[in-house]
């Protein structure tokens, strides 16, 4: 399973771990992924994401799955939650 947030694109970044001497060694600085079951209200089904601590924050914040599909940008979005997005835009339309 890849350390990338299903949402946001968020991927692990690197950097160095500095110790006291100032001693530098490469290290990897993983995304905070949680696995969680969100709810679409237009299609009235829920989807199991595996997306980041932060990108469920802007979620709650944008008012739900479906706000937060309608705009997001099609590049940052899996291809699981591009599907999820062009499905909601069809329910909307159709509604």
């Amino acid at each position: 399973m890849s350390r990338v947030c299903e949402l946001t694109g968020k991927g692990p970044m690197v950097g160095n771990n500095v110790s006291h001497a100032k001693n530098r060694t490469r290290r990897r600085f993983l995304p905070n992924l949680n696995d969680v079951t969100l709810m679409s209200e237009a299609l009235d089904q829920s989807f199991k994401l595996r997306i980041s601590a932060a990108a469920l924050r802007t979620v709650d914040h944008r008012g739900g799955l479906d706000a937060f599909l309608a705009k997001a940008k099609d590049a940052d979005l899996s291809p699981r939650a591009l599907k999820i997005k062009k499905d909601i835009a069809k329910a909307v339309a159709a509604a």
